[in-house]
């Protein structure tokens, strides 16, 4: 696990620029409308217009180039929760701008929250997948959690339960409604969207 870990930082380290960026979004966009099973390096890289011995370069596998596409939003979603936290200035704020970056989150179709949950049901099947999807996630909840803790420090708002477990019901929150979104993309999320914000709510002061 060591040595993966140290390989992917350093698969990391030599990602910059347009190619990079273009991989990545080109990988993410695959798996939510091809899924896993179907997002083949050679699709990936003829949309995002590098060769397939690039990717292989850079990712050895495809679960590789699949966990940092999540471990890109998760960053993406941590920074904008954290400007959700850092811009509120009173409990309403803070619930206001949460349920923007969870909307921000979802998109139109979903995907970045599709493409988590196909590499969940890797991680059954592959140990390397799951550690780093519990890491991530651990990383994820604790940054909002800090976040959270300082905020209610500031007197800001006030919480009526630690920090760290109100992030991981708010993730909670926020999982049941994607995945509402992907079974049902009919459904209005509007009506389940007004419930989480009470349920929120009754916690922050």
């Amino acid at each position: 696990m060591e040595a993966a870990a140290i390989s992917q930082r350093q698969t990391r380290a030599e990602l910059s620029g347009d190619k990079a960026a273009r991989i990545v979004e080109a990988m993410r966009r695959s798996v939510a409308t091809r899924g896993i099973a179907g997002s083949t390096f050679d699709h990936v890289a003829r949309e995002a217009g590098v060769s397939r011995g690039l990717l292989h370069y850079y990712f050895q596998t495809k679960e590789r180039l699949l966990l940092e596409v999540v471990r890109l939003e998760c960053e993406a979603r941590g920074e904008l929760l954290d400007q959700a936290v850092a811009n509120a200035d009173d409990a309403d704020g803070l619930i206001d701008g949460l349920v923007t970056a969870f909307r921000e989150a979802l998109g139109d179709d979903g995907g970045s929250f599709q493409t988590f949950y196909e590499l969940l049901l890797l991680g059954q099947r592959n140990g390397e997948v799951a550690d780093e999807l519990q890491e991530l996630a651990r990383q994820t909840r604790e940054r909002l959690g800090d976040a959270l803790r300082v905020g209610a420090a500031a007197g800001v708002f006030s919480l009526r339960a630690d920090p760290i477990d109100f992030a991981g019901f708010l993730f909670g929150l926020a999982d049941g409604m994607a995945i509402r979104r992907l079974s049902e993309p009919e459904l209005s999320l509007e009506p389940l969207l007004a419930q989480a914000i009470g349920a929120a709510r009754a916690l922050v002061a």
